[in-house]
Protein backbone atom coordinates (compact mmCIF):
# COMPACT_ATOMS: atom_id res chain seq x y z
CA UNK A 1 0.00 0.00 0.00
CA UNK A 2 1.70 3.29 -0.71
CA UNK A 3 1.73 6.20 1.61
CA UNK A 4 -0.45 9.03 1.36
CA UNK A 5 1.68 12.39 1.42
CA UNK A 6 0.95 16.30 1.75
CA UNK A 7 2.31 18.57 0.22
CA UNK A 8 2.73 22.50 0.81
CA UNK A 9 3.27 24.57 -2.45
CA UNK A 10 4.36 28.15 -2.12
CA UNK A 11 4.52 30.81 -5.73
CA UNK A 12 1.22 28.57 -6.35
CA UNK A 13 0.03 31.19 -8.39
CA UNK A 14 3.28 31.70 -10.57
CA UNK A 15 3.77 29.51 -13.99
CA UNK A 16 5.95 26.61 -12.54
CA UNK A 17 3.39 26.84 -9.26
CA UNK A 18 0.16 26.80 -10.83
CA UNK A 19 1.01 23.72 -12.74
CA UNK A 20 2.89 21.90 -9.98
CA UNK A 21 -0.58 22.12 -7.69
CA UNK A 22 -2.82 21.07 -10.48
CA UNK A 23 -0.19 18.03 -10.87
CA UNK A 24 -0.44 16.78 -7.10
CA UNK A 25 -3.73 17.25 -6.57
CA UNK A 26 -4.75 14.92 -9.59
CA UNK A 27 -1.66 12.60 -8.32
CA UNK A 28 -3.12 9.64 -6.05
CA UNK A 29 0.51 9.76 -4.26
CA UNK A 30 -0.92 12.92 -2.30
CA UNK A 31 -4.30 13.20 -0.20
CA UNK A 32 -3.58 16.74 0.51
CA UNK A 33 -2.10 19.38 -1.05
CA UNK A 34 -1.42 22.96 0.67
CA UNK A 35 -0.54 26.38 -0.63
CA UNK A 36 -0.27 29.33 0.86
CA UNK A 37 -0.58 32.00 -1.31
CA UNK A 38 -1.21 36.19 -1.28
CA UNK A 39 -4.64 35.82 -3.53
CA UNK A 40 -6.82 32.90 -4.29
CA UNK A 41 -6.21 30.58 -7.03
CA UNK A 42 -8.42 30.01 -10.08
CA UNK A 43 -8.08 26.43 -9.23
CA UNK A 44 -10.05 24.29 -6.92
CA UNK A 45 -10.10 20.47 -5.80
CA UNK A 46 -11.09 18.43 -3.07
CA UNK A 47 -7.44 17.74 -2.12
CA UNK A 48 -6.61 21.61 -2.09
CA UNK A 49 -6.50 23.86 0.86
CA UNK A 50 -5.31 27.72 -0.19
CA UNK A 51 -4.58 29.56 3.11
CA UNK A 52 -3.89 33.54 1.99
CA UNK A 53 -1.30 34.96 3.79
CA UNK A 54 1.38 38.04 3.64
CA UNK A 55 4.68 36.82 2.99
CA UNK A 56 5.66 39.23 5.07
CA UNK A 57 3.82 38.07 8.32
CA UNK A 58 4.03 34.76 7.73
CA UNK A 59 4.73 32.45 11.21
CA UNK A 60 5.02 28.94 12.52
CA UNK A 61 0.85 28.59 12.72
CA UNK A 62 0.34 28.94 9.07
CA UNK A 63 2.77 26.23 7.71
CA UNK A 64 1.54 21.98 8.69
CA UNK A 65 3.20 19.17 8.48
CA UNK A 66 3.96 18.23 5.02
CA UNK A 67 5.95 15.50 3.47
CA UNK A 68 7.87 18.12 0.78
CA UNK A 69 7.84 21.66 0.56
CA UNK A 70 7.70 22.91 -2.82
CA UNK A 71 9.24 26.81 -2.91
CA UNK A 72 8.19 28.15 -6.80
CA UNK A 73 8.46 31.91 -5.74
CA UNK A 74 10.03 34.43 -7.76
CA UNK A 75 10.14 37.47 -9.60
CA UNK A 76 11.66 39.52 -12.54
CA UNK A 77 13.27 43.15 -11.58
CA UNK A 78 10.85 45.36 -13.34
CA UNK A 79 7.75 43.64 -11.80
CA UNK A 80 9.67 43.72 -8.20
CA UNK A 81 10.72 47.48 -8.69
CA UNK A 82 13.52 47.90 -6.93
CA UNK A 83 16.48 45.46 -5.76
CA UNK A 84 15.39 45.19 -2.03
CA UNK A 85 11.89 44.29 -3.30
CA UNK A 86 13.29 41.33 -5.74
CA UNK A 87 15.44 39.94 -3.18
CA UNK A 88 12.31 40.52 -0.99
CA UNK A 89 10.68 37.43 -2.79
CA UNK A 90 13.70 35.51 -4.40
CA UNK A 91 15.74 35.43 -0.80
CA UNK A 92 13.97 36.87 1.78
CA UNK A 93 10.50 34.51 2.34
CA UNK A 94 12.17 31.38 0.70
CA UNK A 95 14.65 31.22 3.37
CA UNK A 96 11.86 32.22 6.02
CA UNK A 97 9.74 29.50 4.86
CA UNK A 98 12.53 27.12 4.93
CA UNK A 99 13.47 27.95 8.39
CA UNK A 100 9.96 27.70 9.72
CA UNK A 101 9.37 24.10 7.81
CA UNK A 102 12.70 22.95 9.55
CA UNK A 103 11.64 23.85 12.73
CA UNK A 104 8.21 22.17 11.59
CA UNK A 105 9.76 18.55 10.91
CA UNK A 106 9.59 18.66 7.24
CA UNK A 107 12.32 16.93 5.77
CA UNK A 108 12.23 18.06 2.00
CA UNK A 109 12.60 20.96 0.42
CA UNK A 110 12.17 21.45 -3.00
CA UNK A 111 12.91 24.48 -4.88
CA UNK A 112 13.26 26.56 -7.64
CA UNK A 113 16.77 28.24 -8.85
CA UNK A 114 18.23 29.32 -11.72
CA UNK A 115 20.82 28.06 -14.19
CA UNK A 116 23.97 29.88 -13.42
CA UNK A 117 23.24 30.61 -9.67
CA UNK A 118 26.51 31.41 -8.04
CA UNK A 119 27.17 33.84 -5.23
CA UNK A 120 30.10 34.85 -6.62
CA UNK A 121 28.81 35.63 -9.82
CA UNK A 122 29.45 39.25 -11.65
CA UNK A 123 25.57 38.84 -12.74
CA UNK A 124 22.58 40.75 -10.38
CA UNK A 125 20.40 37.74 -10.39
CA UNK A 126 22.43 34.52 -10.62
CA UNK A 127 24.45 36.00 -7.50
CA UNK A 128 20.85 36.54 -5.63
CA UNK A 129 19.70 32.78 -6.64
CA UNK A 130 23.25 31.39 -5.61
CA UNK A 131 23.24 33.44 -2.02
CA UNK A 132 20.04 31.77 -1.89
CA UNK A 133 21.25 28.23 -1.94
CA UNK A 134 23.93 29.01 0.11
CA UNK A 135 22.03 29.73 3.05
CA UNK A 136 19.65 26.80 2.35
CA UNK A 137 22.47 24.38 2.16
CA UNK A 138 23.72 25.69 5.73
CA UNK A 139 20.10 25.05 7.18
CA UNK A 140 20.91 21.71 6.74
CA UNK A 141 17.60 19.60 5.41
CA UNK A 142 17.43 16.17 5.52
CA UNK A 143 17.27 16.23 2.12
CA UNK A 144 17.36 19.74 -0.13
CA UNK A 145 16.50 19.66 -3.68
CA UNK A 146 17.80 22.67 -5.77
CA UNK A 147 16.04 22.84 -9.27
CA UNK A 148 18.36 24.75 -11.83
CA UNK A 149 15.78 25.60 -15.11
CA UNK A 150 16.94 27.43 -17.89
CA UNK A 151 14.72 29.71 -19.65
CA UNK A 152 11.06 28.35 -17.89
CA UNK A 153 8.45 29.08 -20.99
CA UNK A 154 4.74 28.54 -20.57
CA UNK A 155 1.18 31.01 -21.05
CA UNK A 156 2.31 33.71 -18.73
CA UNK A 157 -0.50 36.05 -17.57
CA UNK A 158 1.94 39.28 -18.09
CA UNK A 159 4.57 40.17 -20.85
CA UNK A 160 7.67 39.60 -20.46
CA UNK A 161 9.60 41.67 -23.46
CA UNK A 162 13.19 39.73 -22.28
CA UNK A 163 11.58 36.38 -21.76
CA UNK A 164 9.81 36.48 -24.75
CA UNK A 165 12.47 37.43 -27.40
CA UNK A 166 14.55 34.47 -25.52
CA UNK A 167 12.14 32.08 -26.11
CA UNK A 168 12.08 32.84 -29.79
CA UNK A 169 15.55 32.31 -30.23
CA UNK A 170 16.15 29.56 -28.07
CA UNK A 171 13.37 27.42 -30.33
CA UNK A 172 15.55 28.35 -32.88
CA UNK A 173 18.89 27.20 -31.04
CA UNK A 174 17.47 24.40 -28.94
CA UNK A 175 18.01 21.86 -32.07
CA UNK A 176 22.27 21.99 -31.92
CA UNK A 177 21.99 22.50 -27.73
CA UNK A 178 23.30 18.88 -27.77
CA UNK A 179 25.83 17.24 -24.81
CA UNK A 180 27.24 20.10 -22.14
CA UNK A 181 25.44 22.92 -23.85
CA UNK A 182 21.81 20.93 -23.57
CA UNK A 183 21.29 22.61 -19.75
CA UNK A 184 20.47 25.78 -21.50
CA UNK A 185 17.61 24.42 -23.29
CA UNK A 186 14.29 26.50 -22.62
CA UNK A 187 11.67 24.06 -20.42
CA UNK A 188 8.41 24.20 -19.85
CA UNK A 189 6.91 25.07 -17.15
CA UNK A 190 4.46 21.89 -17.45
CA UNK A 191 7.63 19.89 -17.55
CA UNK A 192 9.12 21.81 -14.22
CA UNK A 193 6.40 20.87 -12.44
CA UNK A 194 6.21 16.92 -13.45
CA UNK A 195 10.14 16.82 -12.85
CA UNK A 196 9.39 18.42 -9.37
CA UNK A 197 6.97 15.60 -8.72
CA UNK A 198 9.69 12.92 -9.50
CA UNK A 199 12.28 14.36 -7.34
CA UNK A 200 9.67 14.72 -4.36
CA UNK A 201 8.92 10.42 -5.09
CA UNK A 202 11.90 9.20 -6.84
CA UNK A 203 14.74 12.07 -6.38
CA UNK A 204 18.36 11.38 -5.61
CA UNK A 205 18.69 10.20 -1.82
CA UNK A 206 21.13 12.58 -0.57
CA UNK A 207 21.17 15.92 1.39
CA UNK A 208 21.86 18.12 -1.41
CA UNK A 209 21.04 17.66 -5.20
CA UNK A 210 21.14 19.96 -7.74
CA UNK A 211 19.18 19.59 -11.31
CA UNK A 212 19.79 21.23 -14.06
CA UNK A 213 18.01 21.50 -17.40
CA UNK A 214 19.09 18.95 -19.41
CA UNK A 215 18.33 16.68 -16.20
CA UNK A 216 15.09 18.07 -15.87
CA UNK A 217 13.72 17.55 -19.37
CA UNK A 218 14.10 13.76 -19.28
CA UNK A 219 12.04 13.54 -16.44
CA UNK A 220 9.21 11.37 -15.97
CA UNK A 221 7.54 9.13 -13.52
CA UNK A 222 9.47 5.95 -13.38
CA UNK A 223 7.64 3.03 -15.57
CA UNK A 224 7.46 0.46 -12.40
CA UNK A 225 4.78 2.46 -11.05
CA UNK A 226 2.59 1.99 -14.62
CA UNK A 227 3.68 -1.71 -13.87
CA UNK A 228 2.18 -2.18 -10.53
CA UNK A 229 -0.76 -0.56 -11.40
CA UNK A 230 -1.50 -2.60 -14.09
CA UNK A 231 -0.48 -5.83 -11.35
CA UNK A 232 -3.01 -4.78 -9.29
CA UNK A 233 -5.60 -4.80 -11.83
CA UNK A 234 -4.74 -8.67 -12.65
CA UNK A 235 -6.99 -11.33 -11.38
CA UNK A 236 -4.68 -13.26 -8.67
CA UNK A 237 -4.56 -16.81 -9.47
CA UNK A 238 -6.17 -19.15 -7.71
CA UNK A 239 -4.51 -22.37 -6.60
CA UNK A 240 -7.62 -23.35 -4.48
CA UNK A 241 -9.39 -24.96 -8.24
CA UNK A 242 -6.40 -27.07 -7.90
CA UNK A 243 -6.71 -28.43 -4.46
CA UNK A 244 -6.87 -32.05 -4.05
CA UNK A 245 -10.02 -32.58 -2.07
CA UNK A 246 -11.79 -30.55 -5.13
CA UNK A 247 -10.53 -32.51 -8.17
CA UNK A 248 -12.83 -35.47 -9.12
CA UNK A 249 -11.14 -38.87 -8.94
CA UNK A 250 -8.80 -40.61 -10.90
CA UNK A 251 -10.38 -43.54 -12.74
CA UNK A 252 -6.73 -45.83 -12.61
CA UNK A 253 -8.24 -48.27 -15.81
CA UNK A 254 -9.51 -45.24 -17.99
CA UNK A 255 -5.56 -44.16 -17.53
CA UNK A 256 -4.43 -47.21 -18.37
CA UNK A 257 -6.18 -48.11 -20.84
CA UNK A 258 -5.34 -44.54 -22.84
CA UNK A 259 -1.68 -45.45 -22.15
CA UNK A 260 -1.95 -49.27 -23.88
CA UNK A 261 -3.79 -47.11 -27.15
CA UNK A 262 -0.90 -44.68 -27.01
CA UNK A 263 1.66 -47.59 -27.38
CA UNK A 264 0.40 -49.62 -29.87
CA UNK A 265 -0.04 -46.49 -32.46
CA UNK A 266 3.67 -45.77 -32.13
Amino acid sequence: MKTMRSALVVGATGLVGSSLVKLLCESEEYAAVNVISRRPLDFTHPKLVVKLCEFDQIADKDIEFAHEVFCCLGTTMKKAGSKQQFEKVDFEYPLTIAAIAKNRGIGHFIVISAMGANEKALAYYSKVKGNLEAELIKMDFPRLSIVRPSLITGNRQEFRLGETIGDKVLKILNPILFGPLKKMHSIPATQIALAMRVIALHGKEQNVAIYLSDELLEMQMPMIEKREALAEEEVTFNWDKYKEDTLPPVNIEEVEGSRKNEERGK
